[in-house]
């Protein structure tokens, strides 16, 4: 497929930023990004509104890791950006990303800010393995935002045609 002008629908698939480990008596649900992590966080949201990726909506996983990851969006791309925080994406399946990713609605672009790995497999599955593997060689990296465009719009039934526009990794120093 190649895409030319504004595609019918972009989605973004967006892994949480590094989070440190889980304190003693702390659960993995409520870890929270490390120094890396927020810095991960701000680049990648400040890099994506710099090249022009502004999504109508996110939809994020309600674990506080992706609560973090998913908010700088507001200050890089607007304080107006409608930001979901949807239990399932926490232990959901692919299908479950599926489902909520390409729920009907009026956005035409929507992110979902999620965990390895799920967005990882989701990913292969849109992309394909081979254009997957080639973007992100060594699996998907915190922060690691994958951009796909698809000539019509997707269903959680038939999500086929997607082309990879762009995938980016933030650079901060740690």
């Amino acid at each position: 497929m190649a895409s030319f002008g504004t595609p019918a629908f972009r989605l973004y698939l967006l892994r949480h930023a590094h989070a440190g480990w889980a304190q003693p008596g702390q659960s993995d649900f409520d870890r929270t990004l490390d120094d890396g992590g927020f810095a991960e966080a701000e680049v990648i949201a400040e890099e994506a509104a710099d090249q022009g990726y502004r999504p109508g909506l996110i939809i994020a996983s309600t674990a506080m890791r992706c609560r973090q990851t998913a908010e700088p969006f507001h200050r890089a791309v607007s304080e107006e950006l409608a930001i979901d925080y949807v239990d399932q994406l926490y232990s959901g399946t692919v299908e479950t990303y599926a489902e909520l990713a390409f729920a009907e609605r009026p956005e035409t672009s929507v992110m979902i800010v999620g965990h390895n790995p799920m967005i990882e497999e989701f990913f292969h599955r849109l992309a394909g393995k081979e254009i997957a593997e080639t973007a992100a060689p060594l699996g998907y990296p915190t922060a690691g935002l994958a951009i796909l465009d698809f000539d019509r719009r997707p269903t959680q039934e038939d999500h086929t045609g997607a082309c990879l526009h762009g995938f980016m990794t933030p650079r901060p120093v740690r």
